[in-house]
């Protein structure tokens, strides 16, 4: 399980030792203390997607405790504010827990019942912005287009289609090997799309048995109504069950499901041997996107590799493999026959690995795949590819772990501030990625 930040806590109080005394105490707590001497120069730090809890005392000059409230619930209403009061401000404290105050506490008050407060109110801000978060990638499918991580030309290319294809509300067919992520492609497709609310349902086509009732096709276009209907491995769709499907694609009453489809690549094939009516195939493919192969995607095997091994490595609370030249050459030249899927596989078995000791990543490829440099393809990339696609992942690599600090990147890599920006400019690497 991947940990959670610290909470940030803005501590308004126009009184130093106050905010002193509360910022060690939450510090302590396990929080990040934010202290402010003013209303107005909290209201200059805290903006609409603050991620933690603000505590005010009242009575302040210039901006009172109130007035601070008001300001930042009109900001964003569900921000949790906790007021601290004096003996005579209890009735204004009500009065500002009806307007929208997450709590009070009155001086002198318990550090303990402080941090249990804010506590509860950072995991409830924490749903929030969970929940503003999905909103999002639900009304743009931004996530799940970033999921198809790459910066090769097919897969620049095959974004810029799937946002094509998902506003044209067309029934499209996605062909690629297995292992490809078509999908990750279909669900892209859905999330971008205007139905991006509606039902992602999925019919395993292989999954069905000959003799598949006509049922089993009507629930899920049933249920995917107002949303979309993925068939993965549309040409094992039984035989009996894809006239049906056919009529079902007659369809254009409101609310009828887009269809998308997943096939294999060599649907000709599957036409020609009676597998795939072509009057079916032409109505799923109004449009056709293809997932590309990995060995055809170039240097997108070593950023695809450090993103899985990153991931996987804080699902493990484990450190992820450092990479070697030898490494990144090894992932270059396999021929990937089971795609971002065995390249994901592999990462993993790098990450479990790397608890006991260094790593060799040719050690670890699957012994029934090429392997040795006799079995690599004949059309090796030059020794000088290797070299720039190996400083490529360094730098990046480095970037990631500092956050974007040039100086501790130029510190790690021992290099100077010129050809370190000189490498990020051949690259085209931008710092603001990493921020």
């Amino acid at each position: 399980m991947i940990p959670l930040p610290p909470t940030p806590v803005a501590i308004v109080d126009d009184e130093e030792d106050m905010r002193a005394s509360i910022g060690q105490w939450m510090e302590l707590s396990g929080f990040i203390p934010a202290p402010f001497e003013s209303g107005l120069a909290a209201l200059d730090a805290i903006g609409p997607d603050f991620s933690g809890v603000v505590i005010t005392d009242v009575r302040m000059p210039e901006m009172d405790g109130m007035t601070l409230l008001s300001r930042l619930l009109e900001r964003d209403s569900d921000l949790p504010v906790i007021l601290i009061t004096g003996h005579g401000d209890v009735p204004m404290a009500v009065e500002a827990m009806r307007v929208g105050a997450y709590d009070f506490l009155e001086k002198p008050f318990n550090p303990d019942r402080l941090t249990d407060l804010v506590r509860r109110a950072a995991e409830a801000r924490r749903l929030v912005l969970e929940n503003r978060a999905l909103r999002r990638e639900r009304a743009d499918g931004s996530a799940l287009l970033r999921q198809i991580a790459g910066e090769s030309p097919v897969i620049r290319r095959l974004r810029e289609d799937i946002l094509d294809g998902a506003v044209t509300g067309a029934n499209v067919l996605v062909q690629g090997e297995t292992g490809t992520g078509k999908t990750m492609i279909a669900r892209a497709l859905h999330g971008c799309s205007p139905n991006a609310e509606g039902p992602f349902i999925t019919l395993n086509c292989a999954a069905l048995p000959e003799d598949a009732p006509m049922t089993a096709l009507q629930d899920r276009l049933i249920a995917a109504r107002g949303g979309t209907l993925f068939l993965d491995e549309v040409t094992a769709l039984p035989p009996p069950l894809q006239p049906h499907l056919v009529d079902a694609l007659h369809d254009t009453s409101p609310g009828a499901p887009r269809l998308i489809a997943a096939a294999p690549e060599g649907t000709d094939e599957a036409i020609a041997d009676g597998r795939l009516r072509k009057d079916l195939y032409f109505r799923l493919a109004a449009m056709e996107l293809i997932a590309p192969p990995l060995r055809d995607r170039g240097e997108d095997i070593l950023l695809l590799f450090d993103l899985f091994a990153q991931s996987l490595a804080a699902e493990h609370n484990a450190t992820p493999p450092a990479l070697s030249a030898d490494d990144a050459a090894t992932l270059l030249q396999f021929p990937w026959p089971g795609n971002v899927r065995q390249l994901r596989n592999l990462a993993e078995r790098a990450v479990l690995r790397a608890k006991r000791g260094p790593v060799v990543l040719a050690e670890l490829l699957d012994p029934v795949a090429p392997s040795g440099s006799e079995q690599l393809p004949q059309d090796l990339r030059p020794l000088k590819d290797h070299v720039e696609a190996f400083e490529r992942m360094m730098i990046r690599n480095a970037l990631r772990r500092h956050r974007g600090s040039i100086a501790e990147v130029m510190e790690e890599l021992a290099l100077p501030r010129r050809t370190l920006n000189e490498k990020m400019a051949r690259y085209a690497i931008s710092r603001s990625d990493f921020v």
